[in-house]
């Protein structure tokens, strides 16, 4: 077996030419048919796969693994799929979030504990993505980003519907006498009709948008629909460009820098992407030791204007944007205004600018010019503070009922989202369309694990009565496929002792997105009485990883990552133990 010169970091498992030290390794991956060839110093790919039939969104990409390894093997690669753990949004209790750190620690321990050179990242549901990214980044070694693709668009009594955001619509209709059961169950299957994460801009296809607005994923790579061939013609192409990456030594420390995440977030204004992505992208920050803090999300977005017109904001979905040129047309127009910092590195091995310069559109419906937006400039995602939210809040403006926008009402406060649950569909519910629907107990510690559940539907009485939207106050998230008044991620939550475990029902509240405010009219010495009061409710785990999740995770303006977390490790060959 013959040797290259050039000496891998997986050639400190394989390259040992006489003796046991690299038979031991080399004999039990032939146990697969290898050949000795496969040895001969050549870059060793892993690709990290969250394949999972419990994770629909992700149960395709086994076959998108196969174009990555055919990629691998035309460039002289020796490519290696592994399993990372599926967190789907769209099954796990209570929430995928809860799993996401574990999902990181558990991809950047593999990466690092193999004997790999390179590693492309297969992600797919909204988790996955910023998980693998985490992890990734924490070992820094050669990475490529692979996300799954979209599902083909929704048809329903023909028109199109999103995944999510008509959930929450035809909930509305149903408890409203709009709609029947039977007919949601025939539209339930309308939605979800192909492979594919949400063809809404949720969470999942915003992270996979900013994957691709970091420069960490092929060009226009974010919107091939999942059963589209050209998904699996471009994991072919980040098969083969992993190879050479390996050779660049080109790593996720030098794409994702800070220009990359600004770059990042001003296009996922652009797009009028998920709130979650202030959390993903500031989770990720933390491990590349980038600066990057809440503010920095309202600063760097507001000169930039909502140009896609895609559910839930407005009226397409992810299919549309595709064929009308998908991100990299977006990324255009900013770079064009001045709006994007053309220059930031991409696994290409280019700048994203060189990237996108030969970006068309092809339906401005979809994609609009910067100078005719869906929404204008300073109407995206707002970060709020005061009173009730000394550390942030967060408001999707693109989403939410401009008449609400500045508004004061009475509190109503229910201590966890069952609690309102409960007692929503009842009649004689005290609650006015004016009143301000407080939520908490639902942050990364509370519940735990920080789930979507901030948007809680409408009173039953009220929709009936004709209203369709109210001010919703809390301390968890809200599926990107949402839409509402709702202020999210307020922090520090309720169940640390934040301010907004101190409110009670029939305080005075008052939302002031364009002055960044959200205030509660309750003077400070009687905050701190009820403060002084306060007991913190007991903790959801004894043992196990709830536990340790509860100990050590950070706040949403942290990113909920956990604190010993944070930083990357880095890539060194760990010792042998044969």
């Amino acid at each position: 077996m013959a040797i290259s010169d050039e000496v891998r970091r997986s050639q400190a498992w394989f390259g040992a030419v006489a003796g046991r030290s690299g038979m031991i390794y080399r004999s039990w991956l032939r146990n697969q048919g290898y050949g000795a060839e496969v040895f001969d110093g050549r870059p060793v790919i892993g690709i990290a796969s969250t394949w999972s039939e419990l994770a629909p969104c992700n149960a395709h990409l086994n076959r998108v693994a196969e174009s990555v390894k055919r990629g691998v093997w035309q460039a002289g690669g020796f490519p290696l799929e592994f399993p990372v753990m599926a967190t789907g949004e769209t099954l796990m209790r209570p929430t995928a979030m809860l799993y996401r750190n574990l999902l990181a620690m558990q991809a950047e321990e593999l990466i690092r504990a193999n004997p790999l050179d390179g590693v492309v990242l297969l992600s797919g549901c909204d988790k996955t993505t910023p998980g693998l990214l985490m992890g990734a980044a924490s070992v820094d070694l050669p990475a490529i980003m692979v996300t799954g693709g979209p599902m083909l668009n929704g048809k329903f009594r023909g028109e199109d519907v999103g995944s999510g955001t008509h959930v929450w619509k035809f909930e509305e209709d149903l408890k409203a006498g709009r709609m029947t059961q039977e007919e949601c169950f025939v539209a339930e299957g309308c939605m979800a009709r192909s492979n594919g994460h949400c063809m809404t801009m949720g969470t999942a296809s915003t992270m996979a948008c900013m994957a691709e607005a970091l420069g960490m994923q092929l060009p226009g790579s974010a919107t091939w629909p999942a059963v589209d061939a050209r998904r699996f013609e471009v994991a072919q192409q980040a098969g083969r460009r992993i190879v050479a990456m390996v050779d660049e030594d080109l790593r996720p420390s030098a794409v994702m820098t800070r220009a990359a995440f600004e770059n990042a977030i001003r296009a996922n204004a652009a797009i009028g992407g998920s709130t979650n992505a202030i959390v993903h992208l500031t989770a990720l920050a933390g491990r590349l030791g980038v600066e990057l803090g809440l503010d920095d999300f309202d600063e760097l977005a507001r000169p930039v204007p909502t140009i896609v017109d895609l559910m839930p904001s407005g009226r397409f979905l992810m299919e549309d944007f595709c064929y009308a040129g998908g991100l990299p047309v977006v990324l255009r127009e900013l770079a064009e205004a001045g709006l994007l910092d053309g220059d930031a590195h991409t696994v290409t091995g280019q700048s994203i600018g060189a990237n996108v310069a030969a970006a068309e559109c092809w339906n401005r419906e979809v994609i609009r010019p910067l100078a005719e937006p869906l929404q204008e400039a300073g109407t995206g995602t707002a970060v709020l503070r005061g009173n009730l939210a000394p550390g942030g809040a967060v408001i999707k403006q693109s989403a939410a009922s401009p008449g609400l926008l500045t508004h004061t009402g009475r509190a109503v406060v229910f201590d966890t989202p069952e609690d309102y649950h409960a007692v929503c569909d009842d009649p004689d519910l005290d609650i006015a369309a004016d009143d301000v629907i407080v939520i908490r107990g639902a942050g990364p510690r509370g519940y735990p694990g920080m789930p979507e559940v901030a948007n809680v539907p409408i009173p039953t009485k009220l929709l009936r009565a004709g209203v369709t939207d109210m001010v919703r106050i809390c301390d968890g998230r809200m599926s990107g496929t949402g839409y509402g008044t709702v202020v999210l991620h307020v922090t520090p939550e309720a169940a640390v002792g934040g301010p907004l475990a101190f409110v009670r029902t029939g305080d005075t509240v008052t939302l002031d997105v364009p002055a960044r405010s959200l205030t509660v009219d309750v003077p400070d010495d009687e905050l701190e009485r009820r403060r002084a009061a306060w007991k913190p409710p007991e903790p959801a785990h004894a043992s196990g990883y709830g536990w340790l999740y509860t100990q050590h995770v950070l706040q949403a303006d942290q990113g909920a990552d956990f604190d010993f977390l944070v930083g990357a490790r880095g890539a060194a060959v760990p010792r042998e133990s044969h």
